[in-house]
């Protein structure tokens, strides 16, 4: 996609990967966006977890479907392994107005996307352009509609991208190992709660599967971590132990005796 534009609009491909990758760090602005029933939505309505971002637009008979369609199948294989709630997907209609609500409502609905942490979202027309620079999103009008890269933009609980993923398809294990990175490096409230440790090694022990597409448990890493937490125990009790054979010799040390 990103050779098409280059070569029929006379567009360098590496300043599109350029300005792809220069948005990696950096914190979006605040936007104010419907969801598919109108409702308006800030950044303050989505939970504070990573997220997915992909820009799309309703017109397109063939990419935009397609790459959706496999942005779902990695989304469903993720939602597997890691739970249904650890991470969010927003799609943005960057076509405006024709991207309104109820046309991305439509679009949703003929993809099977019933995902309830997956937003379809629709920005104000005028926001659109320093929208697709915040996420280094480039695309191109033409008369038959766009052409614009296909990216999705991994954002962590804080919203700063981390990363970029850029290509024609979109699959579990290009979208799935970073976000698993973020997942597992999650930080907890006040409290540990049994269940937060119990997900951290669920998702940190999950390995993508080329050959069924999804993501399995690797019983390995079980017994990596189970190992490591061994050697930390073993590592304290030595340490006790060796505290407490000194204290003992202490006090069985005769009194010293002047002459």
């Amino acid at each position: 996609m990103i050779a098409l534009i280059a070569w029929y609009f006379g567009i360098d491909p590496q300043a599109v990967l350029a300005s792809s990758a220069a948005a990696v760090g950096h914190i979006p602005g605040t936007y104010s966006m419907r969801d598919r029933q109108g409702r308006v939505m800030g950044p303050e309505d989505l939970p504070g977890r990573p997220l997915l971002v992909n820009f799309i637009y309703t017109a397109c008979f063939e990419i935009c479907p397609n790459s959706t369609l496999a942005l779902s199948k990695a989304v469903n294989a993720m939602r597997e392994r890691f739970g249904s709630s650890q991470f969010n997907v927003v799609s943005i209609g960057f076509d405006q107005p024709t991207d309104s609500p109820t046309a991305l409502r439509s679009f949703a609905a003929q993809r099977r996307i019933s995902d309830p942490n997956w937003e379809f979202l629709s920005p104000r027309r005028e926001d659109v352009p320093a929208l697709a620079r915040d996420f280094g999103f480039s695309y191109v009008a033409t008369a038959g509609g766009f052409e614009h890269t296909l990216q999705v933009s991994i954002l962590d609980a804080e919203g700063r991208i981390r990363r970029q993923v850029v290509g024609d398809a979109f699959s579990a294990d290009m979208l799935g190992e970073p976000l698993k990175q973020l997942i597992g490096g999650l930080p907890v409230g006040d409290t540990l709660r049994f269940t937060d440790l119990v997900d951290r090694v669920r998702i940190l022990c999950s390995v993508y599967d080329p050959v069924t597409g999804e993501y399995r448990v690797s019983y390995a890493r079980y017994f990596e971590i189970a190992g490591g937490i061994t050697f930390i125990i073993a590592m304290i009790w030595f340490g006790i132990n060796e505290w407490l054979l000194v204290r003992a010799a202490r006090r069985l040390r005769p009194p010293l005796v002047g002459p």
